[in-house]
C-alpha cells in the first residue's frame, strides 16, 4: 500500500500527517507493507524542512519530522500511490485537475477517515500561532488512526499473498 499526504507547500500539514502515519505504521509492524510520502501542490518550499512550528509540535508528541523535505506533486504520483490524501478542498481540487481520470478515485480528503472530527478539512496553521499547529496535529492524528484502521485488513491480506 502506497500513501501520499498532500497540502499546499508540504511544510505544515502534510509532513505532520507523514510523520504521524509513519510512527503508527512502525508501531504496528507494517513498515515493510506501507510506503508513505508527502508533497505539496505548489513549489513554494521544495527541498526545505517542515516549518519549525510543525517540527516542534511533532517533537513535543514524540514524533520527529525534521528528516522530511518538501517536494511538489508530479503527474507520476497518481499512478504510483494507492491513496492520495489532501488536507483541504483547495488542494483536493488542484490534485484532481492534475490527476488522470483513471486515477481520480485515489484522491480523497484525509479527514474523511476521521468520523468524529466535526470537520472535513485540516486548516492551514501557517499564519497562526502555535495553537493552530497543535490543533492540526490532533486532527491529523485522529484521521491517521482512522486511515490505518480502514486499510489494515487490506495490507495484512496483501502481505499473505
Amino acid at each position: 500500500m502506497k500513501l501520499l499526504f498532500v497540502c499546499m507547500g508540504n511544510i505544515c500539514r502534510s509532513p505532520t500527517a507523514h510523520g504521524i502515519f509513519r510512527q503508527l505504521v512502525l508501531s504496528e509492524g507494517l513498515a515493510q507493507q506501507i510506503e508513505i510520502d508527502s508533497a505539496g501542490t505548489h513549489a513554494y518550499h521544495i527541498g526545505e524542512q517542515p516549518d519549525p512550528r510543525s517540527i516542534q509540535t511533532a517533537l513535543s508528541r514524540g514524533i520527529d519530522v525534521s528528516d522530511l523535505r518538501a517536494r511538489q506533486v508530479t503527474e507520476k504520483d497518481f499512478a504510483h500511490y494507492d491513496l492520495i490524501l489532501a488536507m483541504d478542498r483547495d488542494n483536493l481540487f488542484n490534485l484532481l485537475a492534475l490527476c488522470p481520470d483513471e486515477h481520480a478515485d485515489r484522491v480523497k480528503l484525509l479527514l474523511s477517515f476521521a468520523a468524529d472530527a466535526g470537520l472535513d478539512e485540516v486548516p492551514d496553521p501557517y499564519y497562526g500561532g502555535s495553537h493552530g499547529f497543535e490543533h492540526v496535529f490532533d486532527l491529523v492524528d485522529t484521521a491517521a488512526r482512522g486511515l490505518l484502521d480502514a486499510i489494515r485488513d487490506d495490507v495484512v491480506k496483501a502481505n499473505r499473498c
